[in-house]
């Protein structure tokens, strides 16, 4: 029974990764900047002949090495697990990042309104992927890794240390811009937008995914039912944690 759902939370893992692929893609083709954690990669691609995916694999690597510098030498064995886990994860992300590009390559937008609309639709799909990544809850992509490490070695608040970190890697992609091309190029009014809009949207499409939380365990609406019915004057909790598989414990 275990096996069987330790190999659905992967599916459903791979499905996420091609999601937020699809939903980076869209964002990047609206032509109104990319998301905060793609930026420095998508401004590289655009002064370059490498893929956008090429780039952002190369990305999760700095991340890695950023990450062992955060958990020092004591915590780096313990955390072994996740750090290996993030390559596999990271190749399957860049592919899928590559494909959904190429697949995206004719939706070229002259109307703002349209890019507005396809970015708003890009930032949707995403908060999906996001959504789904936390459910299947087996690992995460590099940069949350960063994040949730860099939360453990300044104990400081998960929210503070990710805007901080978007913040930074627009700052760091704007500088790279004006390196390689002499103007700022890959960041605009649509990296902050996605930045305000995909936490939003997460919100509201996890309550909606409860079905899926039911497959992935073989837990039925009947059978909850039921245990609710056996325990009348308990209160309903319901956490969202990191603890699965070879995942971190990171609370959502």
């Amino acid at each position: 029974m275990i096996r069987k759902e330790l190999i659905r939370r992967y599916f459903v893992f791979c499905i996420s990764l091609l999601i937020i692929a699809l939903g980076i893609s869209i964002i990047t083709r609206s032509d109104l900047g990319t998301s905060p954690i793609t930026s420095v990669p998508y401004v590289a691609s655009l002064n370059t002949s490498v893929s956008l995916g090429m780039y952002f694999f190369l990305f999760t690597i700095v991340l890695i090495i950023l990450q062992l510098l955060l958990l020092g030498k004591e915590k780096i064995k313990e955390k072994k697990m996740e750090l290996l886990m993030q390559f596999p994860v990271a190749f399957v992300l860049s592919v899928f990042t590559d494909l959904t590009m190429w697949l995206t390559t004719s939706l070229t937008l002259e109307s703002y309104f349209l890019k507005v609309i396809s970015l708003i639709i890009g930032c949707i799909i995403l908060a999906l992927g996001i959504c789904l990544e936390v459910i299947a809850d087996v690992t995460m992509i590099s940069a949350e890794y960063t994040i949730q490490f860099a939360t453990m070695r300044f104990k400081k608040d998960f929210g503070t240390i990710k805007i901080g970190f978007d913040v930074s890697l627009v700052i760091i992609a704007i500088i790279c811009s004006l390196v390689m091309s002499g103007n700022i190029e890959g960041v605009r009014e649509g990296t902050v937008i996605t930045s305000l809009l995909t936490g939003p949207f997460v919100r509201i499409i996890m309550p909606r995914l409860f079905s899926l939380r039911n497959w992935l365990t073989g837990t039925t609406a009947t059978t909850a039912t039921s245990k609710n019915t056996n325990n009348t004057n308990l209160p309903l909790v319901i956490t969202i944690s990191r603890e699965y598989g070879s995942g971190g414990a990171q609370f959502r």
